[in-house]
């Protein structure tokens, strides 16, 4: 552990080791988190050779799981006898009944049930020989005492508890021994040497500051840390907000400023190296250019010569090339006449070829016929002994072919012709031998005319003769025709062959001229690829000799056109130099901005900088540098970021970019207070697809959280509630084990990456977290503020008024961001380029360009920046026409805000403020003067956000609501005096003056005094004592507020005369107020019409329901039942379901909803606030349903408010996303009168025959109604018990008397009068006299001459004739007088103390609703123990002495009755004196911490603070009705 032990912490160290030493060591340390509880009492437990043993809190850890862990450690300490330390702080109390497991075992040492029979006798055996060693009885009890006993020595208890908040109090109530078994150690804030220490020993070891710097860098740290306490203590008591710093946060200070100083350090080491870099390589630019020239002088001399050489070679290629085309022509000639032989040759083949094919087919006929014969058929042949003459013809004619050398013998006989077949086989060899291509002429001749000419030389006849002399015959035909057709062909072959001869002497000279030509061409080749080497190479020299003349070229335009960066670059190395200096100052107040500002709102962050921690450096002995006029966001920050935030969806206004800023660079998680969803937005738009969202809760979530930690992913957990779950405590405090790698999420270990982040988020508009949790994270009050909102609210306005000017500017704002984005993107391309380009970098054509197109670039944008600024001031001149209408509505919506700190039931989101907004601007009449327009809308949204605040508020709360609208619209235009309205509303009467006239009370005298005092009212006192008669005419006047002031006081403004008539006349401030507001806005505003559910029912959809809050004796099912009938949502349709929760009807309302919003029904839910655990459920579903439900899906909830801030269940986003409506009976007879006809309508007034009798009497009847009801606000005056009259019993009297009209010919009056009195209204009273008091009102109203048009309802106000439903509505915003108690037959100051008590109410509201960023807000509130502390201190102050009984009874001796009750009535007082001293002393003791607060001194507490009398006083004393300052 990285301790810094200063003497405070050492002394802690040192009282719990002491505890801890001595013998049941119970130790109860109380502080805020983060005061270093848990790490003192493990050095002390370290010291003291304990272990430490804490519970690991997993999904689900519940009192189960603690009594496992309990049963552990009884026996790691009672059987194995090991000292061990069990350290419990507040996040290991997920649940209140541990601590009455941990009560047990502080008290008694043993924890009921903690072990079974089993587990008992197994420890008993265990420790049995122990026992017998120390001599004592080895019996199961004595064993049983033993362990118990070691246990209570051995186990060590520590409690660290944080004492904010009311937890400790009830704890130490409920569960005594944790205070009274324990010694108690009390971590208080840090001392501010402390503080100093700390951060001496932590900045120590950081290089490069100046040690006497260091000391102050110390000083300032530890007095931002107090500064910052002060701070949020002005920011509690004004704005009611909670923000805590504890020892943990200021220790996250020093951790930022290091980290961020190392940061920053290499930030600026490395844009300094760059721009180093870039001047260095411009200024060696310069030289390398005369080199460069030399360069190019050698490269040209070469380049020439590479030309002669090329010229040469250029030369010699021509005559190579004129011989080779000479050969070409010469082998081309020899080419043709090669072709031309061998076509020709082609031709006479083809010829021979085809005069052949002539003579194959008689070769064929002549072989076939050889093939006929055989050596059987010859030798039968030869056998013929005398053959036929035919026979003899064939064989002469073969012996004639057969001649050898053409000498035919003579003797062609058959018997020559058989010696010539003599032998067959040589014979038919000889045939087939044959030479037909060269027959004898003489033989061809002979056979020719012979033998062919012979009729019978025919094969078909001589094969009837004999088969092998048909053979022979066919044989010696074809053989003949053979060969003549052979004797045609034969010259032309001989031609052929001669031709061929030709052919092959033609292509032999030709291939000889081939191959000269082919030697030439190599030739030819070699010549050419030296020639292209050469070119190249002059090619080569040509593109050096280029390439240096572009590089000269190169390096004058980069030296030409960085010279204007030169001298900027050079300015931005001195400035870095001179932040350098300021860095350790400069980073100082950016960590302090970053570590503490989040959580505040704009004023309260000026104010820390400003006028507190600027003042604080430049005050110290040893000043720490720090550059001048710092803005911390530019330190961490620039404009092309901020930029693109903006472009992300970021709202552009100061304190978003602060809060975004603040976002990215904080060490501890943040956490968004974010109730308009706006930094969600941005953050969702700027992380896309990879922020991981989830919910507390949700299935699974454990799991995604895991994940994200191991990949490094960014996770948003949305919409927290105001405590965590204590398993995430680990990843929260970033509570990282194995040197970091690892965090425990319960009791698994999760691979923990760096990049991992976190993102906290909720929508409640004020949340307390505990300063545990605030130490862990960083708060980020992203609350929207009234001029982002105004500017937002104005792009709106502009961009359906003129979307043409919206869409500009809004293209115009992004192009801006865009050029800012693009130039901080070139600069820095340009300046790495220029550093990263290595050597001679002058050749880098890249760079070059790179840097003109950024120069023209830059040169373009600066031309379109000029160009949109002035275009930006032509929009926004045409804008701020419209800005009345924006400020308006952005004031509206927080006046609507404010409401919530008069009862936490009045939510109103952005969201729906915008909805309102929006409709409010199509509703505004139309003009083309855009004045006149600006005007209407303003007027329009003015209305509009008025009518649907309104219509959700209390009656007691619209003119609150209304007063602060009226003096917030005049203090804006400065029509009103800020201090004026600051005197109105505080009026501070200090001093006690007799008053010198009748008329006045010595009230109303001392204020007049006071505000005589005044410059404006300077001679007020005087004046009234002068002209005494005509302002006692103005103070005796029945209404005040409307007669005119005496003197020139009549010329005051209307917002002094309030002043002046509150000091006369404070009980008609009410209506002073009402007037204020009728002059200053209009008389529609306080007209105090009832809303029409049926209007309300349009603003809805699937994602707005309508919320009733309810009123006693007021049921909305009624009214939505109506509407839904004549919108066709009947319960008897199945589309309208009615649910009454309570008793388990939560799953049927979830199963309802669904099928709701899947089929499109209505569904109401009545009495929410009785199922306070299933309301987040419900937040939930409404949630879900609110996309992708049916469009008819409506929901209808009702609740009753809570009667104190503290017991407000509803959640936020339920009640934000409502239309919320109020169903209370109004108040005044003018509401009440109207509200009682809305009951009705014309079909209602026509429905009875005797219409003139009906209608009288039903308004007479309304009459009654409102002045029963209204008789109510009086109090004791206007009834004696409070009753619950309602609309019900006025429709049902209207039923009753339709019915026995319809019924009678003549009017029943007493019957009439029987029913209303005694049942209808009378059913609900109890008291006699109350009871004669309706009775008296109903004879008074029901009677004849109510008939006859002369009864008066009240004094001015007659009975109406015969009118329709809107007449009688006019006739009675017409007719009727003025708010007075007469109207409800009372005496005229029947409400005075009413109306004061109402009117001081008002005025202390309206007082604690003022934006506390003005005078008149600051300090307005204050904490609820200053409060109380305050009222107890003035009623001591004032509680006179008791009475000295015997002092008394000694002054007479007569003791009739009227002295013995005087003396009773002394004895009563003191008893009660006695009391009252006694409880506010035991409080006042219990509010220092001196003694524990019980539950008697917290209802004192709770009494004094809503300045109610205390019951334990009423006990004692005479009934009364007075509050607690009258009392």
């Amino acid at each position: 552990m990285n301790l810094v032990l200063f003497e405070d912490a050492m002394q802690h160290v040192c009282r719990i080791s002491r505890i801890l030493e001595a013998p049941r060591g119970y130790a109860l340390l109380i502080g805020v988190g983060g005061s270093g509880k848990q790490s003192l009492s493990k050095l002390a437990a370290y010291l003291s050779s304990l272990e430490v043993f804490q519970i690991t809190l997993k999904n689900g850890y519940g009192i189960q799981d603690l009594r496992v862990d309990l049963a552990n450690l009884y026996i790691r300490t009672g059987a194995k006898n090991m000292p061990t330390v069990f350290l419990l702080t507040d996040a290991h109390v997920p649940d209140e009944r541990f601590l009455v497991l941990i009560n047990d075992l502080l008290a008694s040492g043993e924890v009921p049930d903690l072990f079974g029979e089993e587990e008992v006798d197994t420890i008993v055996s265990g420790i049995r020989n122990e026992v017998r060693g120390l001599g004592l009885e080895d019996s199961k009890e004595n064993c049983w005492k033993f362990f118990l006993e070691r246990v209570r020595l051995q186990l060590k208890v520590i409690l660290c508890f944080s004492p904010v908040g009311s937890t400790l109090r009830v704890r130490a109530r409920k569960f005594p021994a944790i205070v009274n078994c324990t010694a108690i150690d009390w971590f208080h804030e840090w001392p501010q040497e402390a503080l100093q220490s700390v951060s001496r020993r932590f900045i120590q070891d950081t290089e490069s500051i100046e040690a006497d710097v260091k000391e102050s860098i110390g000083q300032f740290m530890a007095y931002v840390h107090t500064s910052v306490n002060e701070i949020s203590a002005k920011y509690y008591q004004n704005e009611k907000r909670y923000n805590y710093t504890t020892p943990k946060s200021f220790l996250e200070q020093i951790n930022l400023y290091k980290n961020l100083l190392d940061r920053k350090r290499k930030e600026l080491s490395q844009k300094m190296e760059h721009l180093e870099n870039g001047l260095q390589k411009l200024k060696t630019t310069a030289s390398q250019v005369e080199d460069l020239k030399a360069k190019l002088a050698s490269q040209e001399a070469e380049l020439k010569q590479r030309n002669q050489d090329a010229e040469a070679l250029i030369a010699k290629i021509g005559l190579q090339t004129e011989k080779v085309s000479q050969e070409k022509t010469i082998a081309d000639a020899e080419e043709q006449k090669v072709a031309s032989i061998q076509s020709e040759v082609s031709v006479k083949q083809k010829d021979c070829e085809d005069d052949l094919m002539k003579a194959e087919p008689a070769l064929v006929a002549a072989t076939e016929a050889l093939n006929t014969l055989n050596k059987v058929n010859l030798t039968e042949l030869k056998t013929f002994p005398n053959p036929p003459s035919a026979v003899i013809n064939v064989t002469a004619a073969v012996v004639v072919l057969l001649a050898p050398r053409g000498r035919i013998p003579k003797d062609r006989s058959w018997k020559a012709c058989k010696a010539l077949m003599g032998k067959v086989d040589d014979f038919l060899q000889a045939l087939v031998n044959y030479d037909k291509e060269h027959i004898h002429d003489n033989c061809l001749k002979v056979v020719k005319e012979q033998h062919l000419k012979n009729p019978e030389f025919n094969p078909d006849l001589v094969r009837l003769k004999s088969f092998a002399a048909a053979g022979l015959c066919a044989w010696v035909i074809n053989i003949v025709k053979y060969y003549e057709v052979y004797c045609d062909v034969e010259p032309k072959r001989r031609a052929l062959s001669q031709a061929n001869d030709d052919l092959k002497g033609a292509t032999e000279k030709l291939d000889a001229i081939r191959k000269k030509l082919h030697d030439l061409d190599n030739n030819l080749k070699r010549l050419t690829q030296s020639f292209e080497k050469a070119t190249a190479e002059k090619i080569r020299c040509q593109e050096e000799v280029n390439r240096t003349n572009t590089t000269i070229e190169l390096a004058n335009r980069l030296v030409k056109g960085l010279e204007s960066e030169n001298v900027r670059w050079s300015e931005s190395i001195k400035n870095f130099e001179a932040q350098e200096k300021t860095l350790c100052g400069d980073v100082l107040l950016t960590a302090a901005f970053i570590s503490y500002v989040g959580s505040f709102t704009k004023r309260y962050r000026q104010e820390l900088m400003e006028q507190m921690w600027l003042p604080f450096l430049k005050s110290q002995k040893v000043a720490i540098p720090i550059s001048e006029g710092l803005d911390p966001i530019a330190m961490l920050t620039d404009d092309a970021t901020v930029a693109a935030w903006n472009n992300e969806g970021l709202p552009g206004d100061r304190m978003s970019t602060e809060n975004a800023t603040t976002l990215i660079n904080c060490e501890r998680w943040p956490l968004m207070i974010d109730p308009q969803q706006q930094g969600i937005k941005w953050i969702k738009n700027k992380y896309g697809a990879a922020l991981k969202v989830i919910n507390l809760g949700q299935k699974g979530y454990l799991n995604t959280i895991e994940n994200a930690l191991a990949l490094g992913d960014i996770v948003l957990i949305e919409n927290l509630d105001e405590t965590i779950d204590p398993v995430l405590d680990p990843l929260l405090g970033r509570n990282t084990i194995k040197r970091g790698r690892y965090i425990k999420i319960g009791d698994k270990e999760c691979e923990y990456s760096k990049n991992f982040r976190l993102i906290l988020h909720t929508k409640l508009a004020n949340p307390h977290y505990k300063p545990e949790l605030q130490a862990q994270t960083t708060l980020i009050n992203f609350t929207v503020t009234t001029d982002g909102l105004e500017d937002q609210l104005l792009a709106d306005v502009v961009s359906i008024e003129r979307p043409d000017l919206e869409n500009l500017k809004s293209m115009l704002t992004k192009q801006q961001n865009e050029f800012k984005i693009e130039l901080k993107h070139l600069e820095d391309e340009l300046l790495i380029r220029l550093s990263a380009a290595e050597g001679n970098f002058l050749g880098d054509m890249e760079l070059v360009e790179k840097l003109e197109s950024t120069k023209t670039t830059a040169a373009e944008i600066q031309l379109k920046v000029v160009e949109a600024k002035e275009n930006e001031i032509k929009i926004n001149e045409a804008r701020e026409h419209y800005r009345p209408a924006a400020a308006r509505a952005s004031l509206l919506y927080f006046v609507m805000s404010d409401l919530s700190k008069i009862n936490p039931i009045y939510q109103f989101s952005l969201k729906a403020f915008n909805v309102v907004f929006h409709k409010a601007i199509g509703r505004a009449e139309a003009s083309e003067d855009v004045k006149e327009r600006v005007s209407n809308l303003t007027e329009c949204i003015t209305y509009s956000a008025f009518l649907y605040t309104s219509q959700g508020l209390f009656e007691k709360d619209k003119l609150t609501f209304l007063s602060q609208i009226a003096f917030q619209i005049l203090l804006k235009s400065k029509e009103i005096d800020f201090m004026e309205l600051d005197l109105l509303l505080r009026f501070p009467v200090d001093q006690v003056y007799q008053s010198p006239i009748d008329f006045l009370s010595v009230q109303s005298w001392s204020a007049i005094k006071m505000i005589s005092s005044l410059d404006e009212f300077r001679g007020l006192d005087r004046d009234i004592e002068g002209s005494a008669k005509r302002w006692k005419k103005l103070v005796d006047s029945e209404c005040p507020e409307k007669e005119r002031f005496p003197q020139e006081w009549k010329n005051k403004t209307s917002l002094q005369k309030m002043v002046i008539l509150r000091a006369l006349r404070p009980d008609r401030m009410t209506y002073a107020i009402r007037n204020f507001v009728e002059e200053k806005l209009g008389s529609k505003y306080v007209e105090g019409r009832r809303p029409d559910i049926a209007k309300s029912y349009e603003e809805t959809s699937p994602a707005t329901p309508i919320f009733f809050i309810l009123s006693p004796g007021v049921n909305p099912l009624k009214d939505v039942e109506s509407l839904g009938n004549k919108l066709g949502f009947t319960i008897d349709s199945g589309k309208f379901h009615n649910i009454s929760l309570g008793q388990g009807q939560e799953k049927v309302a979830e199963e309802t909803m669904e099928k709701a919003a899947e089929l499109g029904h209505w569904v109401i839910l009545q009495n929410v606030h009785l199922v306070a655990k299933w309301l987040v459920t419900l937040e939930k579903l409404l949630d879900k349903y609110s996309t992708g439900s049916h469009e008819d899906y409506r929901i209808f909830i009702s609740a009753e408010p809570a009667s104190t801030p503290e017991e407000h269940i509803i959640p936020q986003g339920i009640l934000e996303n409502s239309i919320k409506i109020t169903n209370e009976p109004p108040t005044g007879m003018l509401a009440n009168l109207h509200a009682a006809l809305y009951n009705f309508d014309q079909d209602t007034l026509e429905m009875c025959a005797r219409e003139h009798e009906f209608k009288s009497i039903l308004f007479s009847l309304c009459y009654f109604h409102a002045s029963v009801a209204g008789r109510l606000k009086f109090g004791p005056q206007g009834w004696n018990r409070s009753y619950p009259f309602n609309a019900g019993d006025l429709t049902i009297c209207v039923n009753v008397l339709y019915n026995y009209l319809e019924a009678n010919t003549k009017v029943p009056w007493e019957d009439l009068r029987y029913l209303f009195g005694e049942i209808m209204y009378g059913g609900h009273i109890t008291d006699d006299w109350d009871r004669r008091l309706c009775q008296t009102y109903l004879e008074e109203f029901m009677s004849p001459a109510l008939l006859d048009g002369e009864l008066s309802l009240a004094p001015g106000f007659l009975a109406p004739p015969n009118l329709d439903y809107i007449g009688y509505h006019a006739y009675i915003d017409e007719m009727l007088p003025a708010e007075n108690p007469v109207l409800y037959g009372l005496h005229p100051n029947a409400e005075i103390e009413f109306l004061t008590v109402t009117s001081d109410n008002l005025f202390k509201t309206i007082l604690e609703m003022q934006p506390k960023d003005t005078l008149v807000g600051e300090g307005s509130g204050m904490s609820a123990e200053e409060k109380v502390k305050n009222i107890i201190d003035e009623i001591l102050e004032k509680l006179p002495e008791e009475y000295n009984l015997l002092e008394i009874m000694q002054k007479t001796t007569e003791r009739s009755p009227y002295i013995l009750v005087c003396f009773q009535e002394c004895e009563r007082m003191n008893i009660l004196m006695r009391e009252i001293r006694r409880s506010l002393k035991e409080l006042d003791l219990g509010l220092k911490g001196e003694l524990t607060i019980s539950s008697d001194m917290e209802a004192l507490q709770l009494a004094l603070y809503y300045e109610s009398v205390p019951e334990s006083w009423t006990k004692l004393a005479y009934p009364s009705t007075f509050g607690l300052g009258h009392w």
